[in-house]
């Protein structure tokens, strides 16, 4: 077994575009579920906004890339606000079954043959990203070797841009919840009635951090366009969403550096976990080997499964984070 390529790929999965794309992610679902107590199921939905808004923007409309940019932090604003405009006065379980269900209409509407010729159908859109690789910076032999892996200049851009772009998302979580915006929404999940009684308005605040969650989603859905130069409706399926969960917590939530671990640690395990059982396949390993690539892929899935239920078992609250954290008033 290559044990210098299974390390590569750990390194590189953990740092690559999907732990970028589902860091972003998770950190809008930190502000609302770890910090806010909001339950959103359809952080996928404000991804494909974001995705798409840049591709349609520019293969469609003929227009900058920088104003599809701007079209998907508006499109989110805008979803948040018809997602919780009628629930957020309700219990959480209604903005969950809101959210989730949002999130399948989207993905169907941008998959649906009545709008193929606008958003591209089951093919998506493609050749869209020029705008954001014209201010690449790096010189076109910048490669960036790992062992046996190699990340070429394009997808270094595309990193360099991600990580500053979580680092910033990161550094406003931080000046957020340490601010008295910060102090009322962890009030809220705690127990809304009682922030209710000393006058706060709970309905704004929760709109205010559904809509913060939502933009993080968005620039999320930005990265997956411009880093696989490609935007798909399978690609923001419901897993994503809970990909993200999955990831807030394992790192901790209502931790802001609890999605950034999360994700690094997670996709290391899951794509390192990939490429070890294959190689134990071709190596004849004992029992591994009776297994072929797809039931390898499944095991995969299974152990990081497992993994995850352990650590709900014996550290629920995750790596950094605090179980009085986990308090959640559903009322």
């Amino acid at each position: 077994m290559d044990w210098s390529y299974i390390f590569a790929v750990m390194v590189t999965s953990a740092f690559g575009l999907q732990a970028i794309v589902f860091g972003l992610a998770a950190i809008g679902i930190n502000v609302q579920f770890g910090y806010t107590g909001l339950l959103n199921f359809g952080q996928a939905a404000f991804m494909a906004v974001g995705g798409y808004a840049v591709a349609v923007t520019v293969v469609e409309l003929n227009m900058s890339f920088w104003w599809g940019v701007v079209f998907g932090l508006i499109g989110a604003v805008i979803l948040a606000l018809l997602l919780g405009v009628p629930t957020l006065r309700l219990r959480a379980d209604y903005l969950a079954i809101v959210t989730i269900a949002a999130a399948e209409i989207i993905r169907l509407i941008l998959r649906s043959v009545t709008f193929k010729d606008f958003f591209g159908g089951s093919d998506g859109k493609q050749a869209f990203a020029d705008g954001f690789f014209a201010m690449n910076f790096l010189p076109p032999d910048a490669d960036l070797r790992i062992g046996p892996a190699v990340v070429n200049e394009s997808q270094l851009f595309t990193y360099i841009v991600g990580w500053s772009l979580v680092a910033l998302a990161c550094l406003v979580v931080w000046l957020l919840v340490r601010s008295p915006w910060g102090r009322v929404v962890k009030g809220i999940r705690e127990d809304e009635d009682a922030v209710r009684s000393l006058g706060k308005n709970v309905f704004v605040y929760k709109m205010q951090a559904l809509v913060l969650g939502g933009l993080f989603g968005a620039l999320a859905g930005f990265i997956t366009a411009v880093g696989a130069q490609n935007v798909n409706p399978d690609s923001f399926k419901t897993d994503a969403t809970f990909f993200a969960y999955a990831i807030l917590i394992l790192g901790g939530a209502a931790r802001v550096f609890g999605p950034v671990l999360g994700t690094v640690i997670f996709w290391a395990l899951f794509q390192g976990t990939d490429v070890f059982l294959r190689q134990a396949i071709d190596a004849g390993v004992p029992i591994v080997s009776l297994m072929d690539g797809t039931q390898a892929a499944v095991l995969r899935v299974m152990l990081v499964g497992l993994g995850l239920m352990l650590l709900m078992i014996y550290r629920p609250q995750g790596i950094l984070g605090d179980r009085r954290e986990l308090a959640l008033d559903a009322r």
